[in-house]
């Protein structure tokens, strides 16, 4: 009888362990992927006002002030304010970094831009459709799904020459690695080879990725003033 209570005791007691384990192994991984599925939509939403100076922050006053300013929705991307000079400034939120990037989901993440009308043709349509589509599905396969499709049926395009943006906000928050980052100016292209930019050589303040899902390579200059005039102090050091 107290053999066979003991063998009970024991049993009981490895199950524990295999739990606690398994726990401890949970809570590990969660601790390397802590954005590993989407959070509350709440959580993306910022109050009205506050977005649309956050978006005009990302460029120069004397360019934003006359820019369409689009804010994000329940359902998605909404115009504000209408436009004169032909750029749109929006806040981008995580799903618009790579499917494979560990902030994917990160809800703090905030990306004033600031877009010329070049760049509006391509990235506004592609941007408000993954939007859409994950505030709808909360899916990152179902935004890669639609957006492939999108690219087929000739609804979205590849961005056109001279398509660039500014993210010159010091209220940027573009990665949990890298924070504010800099202010700075990104180019789009259609895929190509980022060597032709000199980009990530050595030396070079070019850097480069390449986005299939996308279709284009982007390409980021560092520069050494935000928005409001003021020098980013990182630069100088």
């Amino acid at each position: 009888m107290r053999r066979d209570l003991l063998m009970v005791m024991l049993l009981q007691g490895a199950g524990l362990a295999v739990l606690l384990l398994a726990m401890s192994q949970a809570k590990a991984q969660e601790a390397k992927t802590p954005y590993s599925a989407m959070a509350a939509t709440d959580q993306y939403m910022m109050e009205r006002d506050s977005e649309i100076a956050l978006a005009r922050s990302a460029a120069p006053e004397s360019l934003s002030r006359d820019a369409e300013i689009m804010i994000l929705g329940p359902h998605g991307y909404e115009t504000a304010v209408q436009g004169k000079n032909g750029f749109v400034c929006m806040v981008w939120r995580s799903w618009t970094a790579g499917t494979d990037d560990p902030d994917f989901w990160n809800p703090k993440l905030r990306g004033p831009i600031c877009l010329n009308a070049a760049a509006a043709q391509s990235q506004v349509p592609i941007t408000i459709k993954k939007t859409e589509v994950i505030m709808a599905s909360r899916s990152k396969d179902k935004m890669v799904e639609a957006i492939n499709a999108a690219f087929d049926k000739k609804e979205l395009s590849p961005p056109e020459q001279g398509a660039m943006c500014y993210m010159l906000s010091k209220q940027q928050y573009v990665s949990s690695r890298g924070g504010h980052w800099h202010p700075h100016l990104m180019f789009f292209l259609p895929l190509t080879d980022p060597a032709g930019w000199g980009a990530d050589a050595q030396g070079s303040p070019v850097i480069a990725f390449k986005s299939p899902l996308d279709r284009l390579t982007l390409f980021l200059v560092p520069v050494g003033h935000w928005s409001d005039g003021t020098a980013d102090s990182a630069m100088e050091h």
